[in-house]
């Protein structure tokens, strides 16, 4: 790895822990590492290959705390179904996915987070189709590819329609399959070393398709082997209702009671949270992903996020799967979020900073890294620049860190990961932008003929 010098950004937001913002400033990266950032003439800059920062906002990379990336290739299906029905039209569809269709997904997907300015991503993966080898594989390829810091999350359902679970019998596994294969992908593919670029949690998927024993003997193995922990959680009312009826209590009761909370734990959506579930979760040190367009898109409701960070609690965003998304611009996914929470009234309920802080810290934070997030002098090299010079930004002169939220979302300049060169003048530099695309039609198309 080069030298990289950022010159002279219009603004450096750092996301430390004072705030800081630095005007004109700079940014040395040496060897996957932030060595320096400030303003003047930066230490030991000599021969570092230069990017140009004028009109660019300099934002830590984004981090996106929960995805289904195989979903990429199943848009705008369903649009009129809430969560359960959603699922129920599109399990069939689902349990088609091979390594071809999860390749051109996941591709397809990274790239599009890359561009919003995403260095760090998790994956769900939860559907493993008897016979079809090779799923997280074909992800794991992909980052690679990208360019991406990546934590794939080896997901399980083994809760089927027959013992009175939500998915088709189909697309479940037996429970002691599911544990040996978690525990042979954390044994392949995990790598606890600093900075990183593969890490593998533990994700049972949910209480309405995963039994109480495979959350509990999950929540074992991820601890035994050292991993993080995931699930989704308080999604729907429907889904509170089934936790009442079958386990006779609310979601987040039930996972207490499975030991599924902790610091070594983070949960998608907590939409429908009460007091003393927010109390909890913030107790326990359990982190939420913040999935706000996904939440809309299928009428979940809206998550409490503001009271969640004011009790304490580590918050991060989500795009969600893009079959209830539609889309995996994590910068977007800031912008709706800010603007759902002020959907309750309140304008000061969520700042752009707020959001923003929430997207790189606060998804750090959910997946266990505490290397990157901010831009700071030791920290990961992950730095988004984003350019405010253009049309969209006219007008916008008086506070350009928060125009990167407030006006549309815009694709990212250039994307440095690990120190190394994702995007450059917002064009991929690893991968063919095009020839993904073109894959992602075909593959789409061919699964829209099996159906």
């Amino acid at each position: 790895m080069t030298k990289l010098l950022i010159k002279g950004c219009e603004v450096i937001a750092t996301m430390d822990d004072r705030g800081t913002e630095i005007d004109g400033g700079s940014i040395l990266i040496d060897g996957g590492l932030v060595s320096w950032v400030g303003s003047g003439r930066p230490p030991g800059a000599e021969g570092a290959r230069r990017i140009d920062g004028r009109g660019c906002v300099a934002l830590p990379g984004l981090v996106n705390a929960h995805h289904h990336l195989y979903q990429v290739l199943t848009r705008v299906r369903a649009q009129s179904q809430g969560l359960f029905g959603w699922l129920r039209e599109l399990y069939p569809v689902w349990a088609g996915v091979d390594g071809d269709w999860e390749r051109a997904a996941a591709s397809v997907g990274l790239a599009e987070l890359a561009l919003s300015g995403c260095g760090t991503t998790t994956d769900h993966h939860y559907i493993f189709p008897a016979g079809r080898a090779g799923l997280l594989d074909a992800e794991i390829d992909a980052a690679r590819e990208i360019g991406v810091r990546f934590h794939p999350c080896r997901g399980s359902m083994d809760l089927g329609q027959s013992d009175g679970g939500l998915p088709p019998d189909n697309v479940v596994q037996e429970t002691d399959a599911i544990l040996e294969e978690t525990e042979e992908a954390v044994r392949r593919f995990h790598d606890p070393a600093p900075g990183s670029m593969l890490r593998i949690a533990v994700a049972p998927c949910s209480p309405f398709s995963a039994t109480e024993r495979l959350m509990k003997e999950s929540a074992s193995l991820a601890r035994r082997l050292g991993v993080r922990l995931h699930t989704h959680i308080a999604e729907t009312r429907d889904e509170e209702e089934f936790c009442r009826q079958s386990f006779g209590r609310r979601p987040i009761e039930l996972l207490d009671d499975l030991g599924f909370l902790g610091p070594d734990v983070w949960l998608a959506h907590c939409v429908h949270l009460d007091a003393g579930d927010i109390q909890r979760i913030a107790a326990t040190g359990t982190g939420v992903a913040w999935c706000p367009t996904s939440n809309l898109r299928l009428a979940s409701g809206i998550a409490p996020a503001r009271a969640l960070l004011d009790a304490g609690a580590i918050v991060g965003l989500g795009v969600d799967g893009s079959a209830s998304n539609d889309s995996g611009d994590l910068l977007a996914e800031a912008r709706q979020g800010m603007l759902v929470c002020r959907a309750t009234g309140d304008p000061t309920a969520m700042t752009a900073r707020d959001v923003v802080r929430v997207g790189t810290r606060g998804g750090a934070a959910c997946l266990g890294r505490d290397d990157i997030g901010s831009i700071e002098a030791g920290k990961r090299a992950d730095i988004a620049l984003f350019d405010t010079s253009g049309l969209g930004f006219a007008g916008a002169e008086a506070d350009p860190v928060a125009a990167l939220v407030l006006c549309a979302p815009r694709r990212v300049a250039h994307l440095i990961v690990e120190g190394r060169p994702v995007v450059e003048d917002g064009h991929l530099v690893n991968a063919d932008e095009d020839a993904i695309a073109a894959e992602g039609h075909r593959m789409a198309r061919v699964i829209g003929s099996k159906r």
